[in-house]
Parts: structure tokens; sequence; C-alpha cells
């Protein structure tokens, strides 16, 4: 049986929207992120575990709202109080995951089949969200994530990069359709290069 990316039918490779007469390094680059494992991690409220004990590849679990840490390997998003989304390309981050968390004390959901994620680089990648969410990005910098709307889909969104600016939106897979036609018709006034 072989994995079928949330948007193979959907994202078409090449350029798209405003490109023409224009410098390719000035174009939004925007990209599936497949072959990614994501788990929802969740304290229980009866656990006395210190979260401060918790490190994956040398980052801690993020203890404020709208926070994120990682690289381009390993992302650890802020949920809510005492829930992180943990997103890594590393096959066995699970196993890793779980010789931490004992389970009297937390729940561990794996999420990896049920959600889509572009990444959308470029100077002009925060302009993009801001024509359909009503999240004020004003603020927003590198490690900053937040949960909003775009378009009515519930979405994620995580600044892993500020130079360039580079950011993964998360969706619903079932929504992966109109998600990636919302981002990417938002995108073609400033031209992109489908990666």
């Amino acid at each position: 049986m072989s994995k079928i990316s949330p948007l193979s039918n959907s994202h078409e490779l090449g350029l798209h929207g405003n490109y023409k007469d224009k410098d390719k390094a000035n174009l939004l680059i925007i990209r599936e992120v497949t072959n990614i494992k994501i788990y929802q991690l969740s304290k229980f409220k009866k656990s006395n575990f210190d979260i401060n004990n918790f490190l994956l590849d040398g980052y801690k679990l993020p203890t404020e709202s709208g926070l994120s840490t990682g690289n381009e390997n390993l992302r650890i998003q802020w949920q809510a109080p005492d829930v992180w989304m943990i997103l890594s390309h590393n096959e066995n981050i699970f196993q890793e995951i779980k010789r931490q968390c004992v389970e009297r004390d937390f729940a561990i959901t794996d999420l990896s089949h049920s959600r889509a994620i572009l990444e959308v680089k470029g100077k002009d990648a925060l302009n993009v969200i801001k024509k359909g969410s009503p999240l004020n990005l004003n603020d927003f910098t590198k490690n900053n994530c937040a949960n909003t709307v775009y378009h009515g889909i519930t979405i994620s969104i995580d600044m892993i990069n500020d130079d360039p600016i580079t950011l993964n939106i998360m969706a619903l897979r079932s929504f992966a359709g109109s998600f990636h036609h919302a981002i990417t018709d938002a995108s073609l006034e400033f031209g992109f290069n489908a990666i």
C-alpha cells in the first residue's frame, strides 16, 4: 500500500500568477510538506510531571501561548495549556516521545494522516495570510504559532523562519483541496513557484 499525500491532486508544480517580468528570487515559494509525523501531546491534569524535564533534540516544550520551537526537522507548537503539537521528519520520533512520557502523565495522539501542510516562503507570505484570516500578524515573528481561520477553514500557522519569511500552514486533510485553493489563489497577486 502506498501513501497518498493530501494535496496529490491539487498541487501543480511550476510558476503561477503574476510572475512575468519578476525576478524569480522575489516570488513566493509554495510546497507541500509530506512524509512528516504529527503527534499531539497532552499532559493530564493529575500529572505532577515537570515539563522542563522534557527534551526533544535539545528543544523544550514551549510554555507560553503562541510560541513554537525547533528547526527544519522538528517543530514543537504550543496549542493550549498542557497541549503541544510535535511535527517531525524523524521516523522514530514516537519512540523518543514515548520514552519521556509515562502513560499516567500524558496522552499521545498520532495525527500524521489527518493533516495537510503547505510551506509558504517569501517576503509576501504574511500578506497571503492577511487576505483570508482575521489574525493580527503585525507582531508575528520567528517561532510564533497560532490557530485561526482562513476563508472559513481552521488552520494552524507556524513561522519557522523570518529571513526569508517561512510559514508552515496546516489544515485538516478533509479540507485539503479548499485549503490549497484558498492559499494559492491569495498568492497569485504576488506570483509563486509551486515546488
